[in-house]
């Protein structure tokens, strides 16, 4: 996406964009959208977007983006500063209030820049934000082979400078500093690259006096190619930032060849990386009822997953006990509050609202390893199906006496069972099954439902993943035994007599309506 493409206008981002597209085709499926033609559909349709320019976006355009999709921005100018130049601040440093775009820039997968210190000024005005400088323009293979041609040119001019319609160009001040020297000046505006190029080759010198900070300057950079003497404003520009700047003609050539392969090769390894992201993105949904005072810590480790969640929702239930609860200062992306207790169901009717593949919901007593959701992505692609904390393996036609199988009752191996409960990762497109039916009762039993309407419409299998004693990281529980027995649990021993009925006769209905257990399948159809 941007706003103009080569075939609009001849700059130095249309440029660098098509030869990146060129590069990529060949190996993805890409669509070119301009900016003002974006819609929800078109961003909806690909995995991951690639920003170039985005002026035209609008900011609700931009935040779809950012809310939808994993995306990499390649950044030009400076579109997180307002007038796009940060070099007219001391020493870079842009005002809060003169910042713009700043939650777009952070949530991108990667901000790839042309030049070490606009790597250096962004980090500084906006640290949350991931960037690699590739350190060059981009240039296709044959433009290389003929600038390598032009490299030996006989230089018959005296000077050239860009005569450019754009004012950031300081067109008007080259050609005054020209006049006030007498020298008649060739002005390079050739629509042809190549003819531009030509024309630059038979010249000495090439003047350049950047009216902003220019993130590298491939101009400038195809003049040193070419053996021309630069005059310019080195403060103002990206391309006077690298090592190899102090290089020319073949020499510069070459590293620039070998940067264009890096920078090519890197773009590929992000666009991989922002897919496998979005493809086991995670969102957790945690539970607010009676138990907030494990809010904390359940956050906590959530933030600490060897693979985080990319949101962290709160589905609060309510209560007396917290209705006056503030839960700002808490680290969650979304908190939704009901005056009313949805009890068990209503956090997976919320899940339905997320936009990542997967989602993981926890019990208010449940804190998961480091390593829960790693545990559960590895078991998922290998057996795809709903894991969980605790599973259940029934022995008959009622819920009591089951058999346990989790961080209750540890298990070396992915474990198929009949229902699991305690924690919940699945992938969001089956939460479709969960609703095929109206649940047997909306006091109890969500996780039966589950299981039961998945295997039932869907064909899928529930699992627990290995929880083995000697690897506590992999649990999807820490603390179960700790923070699930007192009086606030449903299934406390007060409440055995209801609990237990209730989801004995639930088991009961659902196979006589076409669950079919463990125990009435044939050894061939358990994994």
């Amino acid at each position: 996406m941007a706003d103009f493409f080569s075939k609009d206008l001849s700059g130095g981002a249309e440029n660098n964009d098509s030869n990146l597209l060129k590069h990529l085709s060949s190996c993805n499926e890409i669509k070119i959208c301009r900016s003002h033609k974006l819609t929800t559909k078109l961003i909806d349709a690909y995995d991951v977007v690639i920003v170039s320019n985005f002026v035209n976006v609008s900011p609700a355009g931009l935040k779809y983006i950012q809310d939808n999709k994993p995306y990499i921005i390649y950044e030009h100018d400076h579109k997180y500063v307002k007038g796009r130049d940060p070099s007219v601040y001391p020493n870079f440093n842009i005002p809060e209030e003169d910042k713009i775009n700043v939650e777009f820039y952070e949530g991108a997968h990667c901000v790839v820049v042309l030049s070490k210190i606009c790597k250096e000024i962004l980090e500084k005005n906006i640290p949350g934000t991931n960037v690699h400088s590739i350190g060059c323009s981009l240039w296709s293979k044959e433009t290389f082979e003929h600038i390598r041609s032009l490299a030996e040119t006989t230089k018959t001019e005296p000077i050239c400078i860009l005569r450019s319609d754009n004012p950031i160009k300081n067109y008007s001040k080259a050609l005054e500093y020209c006049r006030d020297k007498n020298i008649e000046p060739v002005e390079l505006k050739e629509p042809i690259y190549k003819i531009f190029l030509s024309k630059m080759a038979s010249c000495e010198k090439f003047l350049f006096i950047p009216g902003v900070l220019e993130t590298y300057s491939r101009v400038c950079a195809e003049a040193k190619m070419m053996n021309l003497k630069l005059l310019t404003t080195p403060m103002k520009l990206g391309f006077a930032s690298e090592e190899i700047f102090s290089l020319s003609g073949l020499a510069l050539i070459e590293k620039m060849e070998e940067r264009n392969e890096e920078a090519y090769k890197k773009f590929v390894q992000l666009i991989d990386e922002a897919d496998s992201k979005k493809k086991n993105s995670i969102t957790a949904i945690l539970t607010c009822y009676r138990r907030p005072e494990y809010l904390q810590e359940q956050i906590n480790a959530l933030r600490a997953q060897t693979n985080p969640p990319e949101q962290i929702w709160l589905w609060v239930n309510h209560h007396e006990e917290n209705k006056h609860l503030d839960f700002e200062d808490l680290d969650i992306d979304r908190v939704i509050r009901n005056d009313h207790n949805w009890k068990f169901h209503g956090r997976f009717a919320l899940a339905q609202l997320a936009q990542t593949n997967f989602i993981g919901l926890f019990d208010d007593d449940t804190i998961p390893a480091a390593k829960w959701f790693e545990n559960c992505l590895d078991c998922y692609s290998t057996k795809p199906g709903i894991y969980g904390g605790i599973g259940v393996i029934l022995g008959e036609e009622r819920y009591y006496g089951h058999k346990r199988v989790g961080w209750s009752a540890p298990n070396n191996e992915i474990t198929e069972v009949d229902l699991v409960g305690h924690a919940w990762f699945l992938n969001k497109k089956d939460l479709q099954y969960m609703w095929r039916e109206e649940p047997f009762t909306w006091h109890n039993g969500e996780d039966i439902q589950l299981s039961y309407l998945c295997q039932k419409y869907g064909n899928i299998k529930t699992y627990v993943p290995p929880h083995p004693l000697d690897k506590p990281e992999m649990f999807s529980s820490t603390k179960g035994v700790m923070y699930g027995i007192d009086n606030k649990a449903t299934s406390r021993p007060s409440n055995h007599a209801v609990f237990y009925n209730q989801r004995d006769e639930q088991v009961k209905s659902h196979i006589q309506n076409g669950w079919v257990p463990i125990f009435q399948r044939s050894e061939h159809d358990i994994d």
